[in-house]
């Protein structure tokens, strides 16, 4: 049984259940003060408070998607991904597989033409040599013969760490959130490219490329667009593309626009951090490059090097958020260019936290809509 499996998470509640009530009818019996009985109160506590803490640990993962197996909780997800190099000539299709398609739940119509997709697929980076899994959303005009000609506007969306990408589809919602805003006409029709920032687990990259490691940011900036465009209809210039993120994946979407706003045209960060932190999950991500490391801080960048071309959302709570104070300074700065554009969502509370995030994903689709051409 998986880690997110509903059969886990019943029977850990119905265990920690059975030791409660244990406890409670065994408490007499061993109310005697000797070793055995003080040994047996001390066993049953620590058995149900065990129960009880693995419970509502695995509601919470399952609520927010921090780990997506065993292997991922315990740290044994370290296969590096394979590259597959693809001939001309060869079968395998390019360096995007779509392994499997599913409905958009929660929709009408059950017809891509009027329902939309949801497609599994595997990518290869060709410059990065990283594979890595991705959802892609496919609204319903992709399928209707009037759009047949028609190029799409592409929104990548980003877990925070650990995260998992199925929780941006059944969690934060995002496909049925741009659909019924396509179709109450408060956004253009988009495809999204939904994954993980983490392209090379259980470790943090944090989007950079380190040297002598995981080239993530390459990933981000080339192989990904390069892929995507290769297998479906989106638009290839500049202006077409724009990334959003939470927490992790915020900090990540903002620095990928900054650093490439070729590339990106827009980059929303809900909750996100300005500046690449290091610690055990993150390891050495810099080397000693005292210019990577510098490159990484956002801050750092308004302030020292060419304000991009590109625009920038950012989300923060003034309770209840511990980047309120950062994000008014970093507003501050970006104005401060007269380049870089920048808006912002400040709700008066709200916590680092999915249901935050859904109070904030609509607006935040609207405003990268109204950013992004689909030329």
């Amino acid at each position: 049984m998986g880690l997110t499996s509903n059969k886990v998470l019943v029977l850990a509640a119905m265990f920690a259940a059975v030791l409660f009530v244990g406890t409670v009818w065994l408490w007499p019996r061993l109310a005697r003060q000797n070793w055995r009985t003080v040994s047996g109160r001390v066993a049953l506590m620590l058995a149900t408070q065990l129960a009880l803490f693995a419970s509502v640990g695995l509601a919470a993962n399952q609520a927010f998607g921090f780990y997506g197996t065993w292997a991922d909780l315990f740290g044994k997800e370290t296969d590096q991904g394979i590259v597959v190099d693809h001939s001309a000539h060869g079968s395998s299709g390019g360096p995007l597989q779509v392994v499997s398609s599913s409905e958009v739940k929660g929709v009408s119509g059950k017809r891509p033409e009027t329902g939309g997709q949801i497609q599994k697929v595997d990518i290869v980076g060709r410059t990065s040599h990283i594979a890595t899994p991705a959802y892609v959303y496919l609204p319903p005009e992709y399928f209707q013969p009037q759009y047949r000609t028609r190029t799409f506007p592409v929104a990548v969306v980003l877990t925070g760490y650990p995260g998992t990408a199925e929780a941006l589809v059944k969690k934060l919602n995002y496909p049925n959130t741009a659909q019924q805003l396509a179709k109450d006409g408060r956004m253009q029709p988009m495809i999204m490219v939904m994954m993980r920032p983490t392209l090379a687990p259980p470790r943090d990259t944090e989007c950079v490329d380190i040297p002598g490691g995981p080239q993530t940011e390459s990933f981000f900036a080339k192989d990904l667009p390069e892929a995507v465009g290769g297998h479906y209809r989106v638009g290839r210039r500049p202006g077409s593309w724009g990334i959003v993120g939470d927490s992790t994946g915020g900090y990540c979407a903002l620095k990928l626009a900054m650093h490439h706003p070729r590339v990106y045209a827009a980059a929303a960060g809900l909750s996100p951090y300005y500046k690449a932190p290091i610690d055990p999950t993150t390891g050495d991500l810099f080397r000693g490059d005292r210019n990577l490391r510098n490159r990484a801080d956002l801050r750092w960048m308004l302030t020292h090097l060419p304000a991009p071309d590109t625009s920038l959302l950012v989300t923060s709570s003034k309770v209840g958020e511990h980047n309120y104070k950062d994000t008014l300074k970093f507003i501050e700065q970006v104005q401060a260019t007269n380049v870089t554009r920048i808006s912002s969502i400040i709700l008066d509370s709200g916590g680092h936290n999915f249901n935050t995030w859904r109070r904030e994903i609509p607006a935040t689709l609207q405003w990268m809509s109204g950013r992004l051409t689909d030329h």
